[in-house]
């Protein structure tokens, strides 16, 4: 039970490399390997389920740690970077099949790195950032807009130009996963402001 949460979150790392590499496979893409349409089908299913499994190990490596009392140092380190790497990764795929416009992924991109900043910038100072309302919202609200565009990516839906319910939907889900992405990200620098105030 000591290891179990650090080799979950080593699990969800390579997990979103196997998803990576099956969702790599398709038939119209021209940026992926061409294979047939009803292969290509299957390698979007499983990487689908092999996404499903790598978001409950998110769930579960923290929970187990804080239940057993069994948090590391390592697992401190790993669990986020973890999360980003899923949520990164599962977005560029989104935007490589044309799913989401490349600006979104861009808020989402230039929210991490400033956050990651801020928090290598407080380590240094001995403070401590954790994650916080606003950051579990962010997180909930971008796995909702992973799970629904992961539907529609193996075709239980369609996504289409027009306005219908469905095309609503994701555009709502989007617009929410940028202004909460913003939000999160503006209120850990008003917050701590004052680790960066004295030097402007």
């Amino acid at each position: 039970m000591k290891h179990l949460p650090n080799a979950l979150t080593i699990s969800r790392i390579v997990l979103i490399f196997c998803f990576v590499v099956l969702a790599n496979f398709d038939s119209v893409n021209p940026t992926c390997i061409k294979i047939g349409e009803h292969a290509a089908y299957v390698c979007h299913v499983v990487a689908l389920i092999v996404a499903f499994l790598a978001g409950i190990t998110d769930l579960l490596d923290g929970y187990l740690a804080r239940k057993y009392h069994v948090e590391s140092d390592f697992g401190r380190l790993m669990d986020p970077l973890a999360d980003k790497i899923f949520i990164l990764a599962t977005f560029i795929m989104m935007l490589d099949y044309g799913m989401i416009p490349g600006w979104v992924l861009i808020v989402i991109l230039t929210r991490e790195f400033m956050v990651t900043g801020l928090r290598t910038l407080a380590s240094s100072k001995n403070v401590i950032i954790s994650a916080d309302r606003w950051g579990k919202m962010k997180t909930a609200t971008q796995m909702a807009t992973l799970a629904f565009g992961g539907a529609a990516w193996i075709h239980l839906f369609g996504l289409d130009l027009g306005v219908s319910p469905v095309t609503i939907i994701w555009k709502c889900l989007q617009a929410a996963v940028v202004l909460i992405t913003v939000g999160s990200g503006l209120q850990y620098f008003i917050r701590y402001r004052s680790l960066f105030s004295d030097s402007i």
